[in-house]
């Protein structure tokens, strides 16, 4: 496996060692010595382990998001695409921190295996490219509704640019209904 930084300071993506020959592919989609090693080699912190797995299907033009979760259940995710393809965007929403506001938005789909890490602290969303598109997620801890929390997808402070998509936007009512960041809770920033 390989970390790729991407422009926002602690959102990886991580690419999977694929081996291939006439009768198909294999790769690991999750290890975690590996994972753990990799985090500490790149200089980033290790997460708690992960506890919940989740897998969403969606048609083009769906998007999910921007959802994050507060202590005591913050969640960090891990995420890929096994069928289809989806834009997966990563906002930093930690007040205080420096990097508070910024988005970064990464292709996955099933042909490019290549998986995001979101530390707690980041919400997260997707825009389904195709129909069908089956998301797994991998969360460092378990689903909470009283700490669930959503923050627009269209908030003009962050300025995320959502590629267009022919079938148009499909949102569920909560997305839709959700505040924009500066209304939002939003953890504190622990200054790493």
């Amino acid at each position: 496996m390989k970390l790729v930084k991407t422009d926002l300071p602690g959102v990886l993506v991580v690419e999977p060692a694929v081996f291939g020959d006439d009768r198909g592919w294999f790769m690991e989609s999750f290890n975690e010595a590996r994972w753990t090693a990799a985090l500490q080699e790149a200089g980033e912190p290790v997460p708690r382990r992960f506890v919940q797995d989740n897998h969403s299907c969606s048609q083009a033009g769906v998007l999910r998001g921007l959802h994050y979760q507060l202590a005591p259940h913050a969640q960090g995710k891990l995420v890929r695409v096994v069928q289809g393809a989806a834009f997966d965007v990563a906002v930093d929403i930690r007040r205080g921190s420096p990097n508070f506001g910024r988005w970064t938005g990464v292709h996955l789909d099933a042909d490019n295996r290549r998986q995001l890490w979101i530390p707690e602290g980041f919400a997260h969303g997707f825009l389904a490219l195709s129909d069908n598109t089956h998301f797994l997620y991998k969360t460092t801890d378990v689903y909470s509704r009283d700490c669930e929390r959503s923050i627009r997808w269209d908030d003009p402070m962050l300025a995320i640019a959502w590629p267009a998509v022919a079938a148009g936007l499909k949102l569920a009512p909560k997305d839709a209904a959700a505040p924009l960041l500066a209304a939002a809770d939003q953890p504190a920033w622990s200054g790493s």
